[in-house]
C-alpha cells in the first residue's frame, strides 16, 4: 500500500474530525474578524443573529438527550445479567470517586501553593445573579431528584428548595449597598446563620431531571431482565428505540463542524474584553487552566494506562468529534449522543457498557466542576483574606465532590452548586460573583474534562469486563432458549437476522455461519 493510499485512507476515516477542530478555530477567528471590524460593541441582537445556526445544532443534541437516555439505560441493562450489570455499576462508581476525589485534591494542592486570591477584590468585576441555598437544603435536594414523584415533568423540571429572606434582612442589605464601607466579615458571619431562620418553600426549574430518569430506567430495566419471555416484547422496543436515536445521532454530527464554528464565534463575541480575564482574574484562571489540563492529560490518561496496560492516544483522539462537540456547547448532556458515537464506532467499546456507564457519567461524574468549584472556593477565601485551617480544607474537598455530583450537565450548572461549598466555609453566597466573568469560558474547559473522564471511563469499565461480556448469552436471560441448526427457513417462522438485542455480533455476515437459529420459547404455563 501507497503512502498517498494511506493518507487518503486517513483523511476519509476522520474528516468529521478535522472538520470538528477546523470548526473550532474557523469560529474563533470568525470572532477576532468581526470584533475588529468596527468599534462599538456587538449588540445581543446581532450576537444571536451570529449564533442562530449553532443555536440549532445544541437543540437538535438537546433533542436527543431524553430518548437516548431512557432507551440506552434501560436497553443496556435489561440486556445484562443482574450480576454483571452490578459488577459493571460498580466498577463505574469506583472509578468515577477515584477520579472525581483526586481532580478534587489537585484543585486544593495547585490554589494553595499559586495562592492566587492574594490581595483583595478591589477592581474585580461582579455580576450575575444569585440563588441563596444550604449544603443540607442541596443535598436533600440531589436526594429528592432521584425519586421524581411525575416521570413526565422530570422530563423538564427538578425539583429546588427556595429560601426567603426576611424583610429585616433585605434592609440592612439595602443600608449596606448604599454605605460603602461593607464590612465582609460581619457579611460572612452573619449570613449562613440567617440562611437557617428564612422562610423555606419549594419550586421546579426549568431543567430536566436526568438523575431521576436514569434512576428509573435502571430499575425498569433490571425489572424488564427479571421478566424474562414476558418483558422481552418491551424490552426489544427500547432496544430498537435505542439504535434509532444513534442513527439520528449520526446525522446530527455532520452538521458539528457549522454549528461549532458559530456557537464559539457568538459566545467569543459576548465576551466583554481579554483584560478581565488575563487581569484581575489571571491568575485564578490560570490555576484552574493548569488543574485541568494535569487531570486531564495527565492523571486520568495514567489510570487508563495502568488499568488496560494500552496507551491512550488513539482512544483519546478517536473522541475528537465528542470532545469538540463538549467545548462548544458547554454541556456534558448535549455531547453524550456524540460520545457514545465516538465509543461505539471508533474505539469499538461494547454498547452495553457504554448505553449504561455514559448517562450515569454525564450525570454525576463532573471532575472539571469539581476542581473547579475547589479552587473558586479557596480562591475568594483568600480574596477575603480568610484564613483556612486543615478542617475547612477536608470541608471543602468533602463539599465539592458532593456538590460536583448534584450539578447538571447543562453550561454553567457548577455556578448553582458553588453557592453550596462557600456554605461550608461561612462565605456569602453573593461572593460567587467575583468569579462569574471569566466563568463563561472556563467551564467550556471543564466540560471538555468531564466528557474526557466519563469516555475513558467507559473503556476502562470495558476492559475489567470484557470477560463477563464474552460470557453473557446472546439474548437477555429468563427465557428458555433451544437452537434448532437447520439448512434453511421452516413453515413462515420469522429467522433472527441482524444484531442482537443486546449489541452482540451478527451471524448474517459471519461466513462460517450456514444455518439459522431459531429460538424456541418454553412458557412454562405450556408445559
Amino acid at each position: 500500500m501507497s503512502v498517498t493510499t494511506k493518507v487518503v485512507g486517513c483523511l476519509r476515516s476522520n474528516v468529521l474530525t478535522i472538520l470538528n477542530i477546523t470548526g473550532v478555530f474557523s469560529g474563533v477567528v470568525l470572532a477576532l474578524v468581526l470584533r475588529a471590524s468596527r468599534e462599538e460593541k456587538w449588540t445581543q441582537r446581532e450576537i444571536i443573529y451570529v449564533g442562530f445556526v449553532g443555536d440549532l445544532f445544541l437543540r437538535m443534541l438537546k433533542c436527543l438527550i431524553l430518548p437516548l437516555i431512557i432507551s440506552s439505560m434501560i436497553s443496556a441493562v435489561g440486556s445484562l445479567d443482574l450480576s454483571v450489570s452490578g459488577r459493571i455499576g460498580t466498577r463505574a462508581i469506583v472509578y468515577y470517586m477515584t477520579t472525581t476525589v483526586s481532580a478534587v485534591i489537585l484543585g486544593i494542592i495547585l490554589v494553595l501553593i499559586i495562592h492566587p486570591g492574594e490581595g483583595s477584590d478591589k477592581g474585580i468585576v461582579r455580576g450575575g445573579s444569585i440563588r441563596h441555598v444550604t449544603t443540607a437544603d442541596m443535598l436533600m435536594d440531589l436526594i429528592r431528584n432521584l425519586f421524581p414523584p411525575n416521570l413526565v415533568q422530570a422530563c423538564t423540571a427538578q425539583y429546588k428548595t427556595v429560601l426567603t429572606p426576611p424583610a429585616d434582612y433585605l434592609e440592612s442589605l439595602a443600608n449596606m449597598n448604599n454605605s460603602n464601607g461593607t464590612d465582609a466579615g460581619n457579611m460572612t458571619a452573619g449570613k449562613p446563620k440567617n440562611l437557617y431562620d428564612w422562610k423555606m418553600s419549594s419550586d421546579y426549574e426549568d431543567a430536566t431531571n436526568i438523575l431521576g430518569l436514569v434512576v428509573f430506567s435502571t430499575v425498569l430495566g433490571i425489572t424488564l431482565g427479571r421478566m424474562g419471555a414476558k418483558g422481552k416484547p418491551l424490552l426489544n422496543f427500547f432496544v430498537s428505540m435505542s439504535e434509532a436515536v444513534m442513527m439520528i445521532t449520526g446525522w446530527v454530527v455532520w452538521l458539528s463542524p457549522v454549528g461549532v464554528m458559530f456557537l464559539v464565534a457568538s459566545k467569543m463575541l459576548e465576551m466583554e474584553s481579554w483584560e478581565v480575564m488575563l487581569g484581575q482574574l489571571g491568575m485564578y484562571f490560570f490555576t484552574v487552566m493548569i488543574g485541568l489540563f494535569i487531570h486531564g492529560f495527565v492523571v486520568l490518561q495514567l489510570i487508563y494506562f495502568i488499568v488496560t496496560r494500552k496507551l491512550p492516544f488513539r482512544y483519546v483522539g478517536n473522541l475528537s468529534e465528542a470532545l469538540a462537540t463538549a467545548f462548544a456547547t458547554s454541556s456534558s448532556s448535549a455531547t453524550l449522543p456524540v460520545a457514545l458515537k465516538c465509543l461505539e464506532e471508533k474505539n469499538l467499546v461494547d454498547p452495553r457498557v457504554t448505553r449504561f456507564v455514559m448517562p450515569i457519567g454525564a450525570t454525576i461524574n463532573m471532575d472539571g466542576t469539581a476542581l473547579y468549584e475547589a479552587v473558586a472556593a479557596i480562591f475568594i477565601s483568600q480574596v477575603r483574606g480568610i484564613h483556612l485551617t486543615m478542617g475547612n480544607v477536608v470541608a471543602v474537598s468533602i463539599t465539592a465532590t458532593a456538590a460536583s455530583i448534584g450539578a447538571a450537565g447543562i453550561p454553567q450548572a457548577g455556578i448553582v452548586t458553588m453557592v453550596m461549598v462557600l456554605d461550608t466555609l461561612g462565605l456569602p453566597a453573593e461572593d460567587v460573583s467575583l468569579i462569574i466573568a471569566v466563568d463563561w469560558f472556563l467551564d467550556r474547559f471543564r466540560t471538555f474534562t468531564n466528557v474526557l473522564g466519563d469516555s475513558l471511563g467507559a473503556g476502562i469499565v470495558h476492559h475489567l469486563s470484557r470477560q463477563e461480556l464474552d460470557e453473557m448469552p446472546a439474548q437477555p436471560t429468563g427465557a428458555k432458549e433451544l437452537d434448532i441448526e437447520l439448512d434453511g427457513p421452516i413453515g413462515g417462522a420469522d429467522l433472527e437476522k441482524g444484531e442482537s438485542s443486546n449489541g452482540g455480533p451478527s451471524s448474517r455476515n459471519n461466513p462460517n455461519v450456514t444455518s439459522a437459529a431459531v429460538e424456541v420459547e418454553w412458557q412454562s404455563t405450556s408445559m
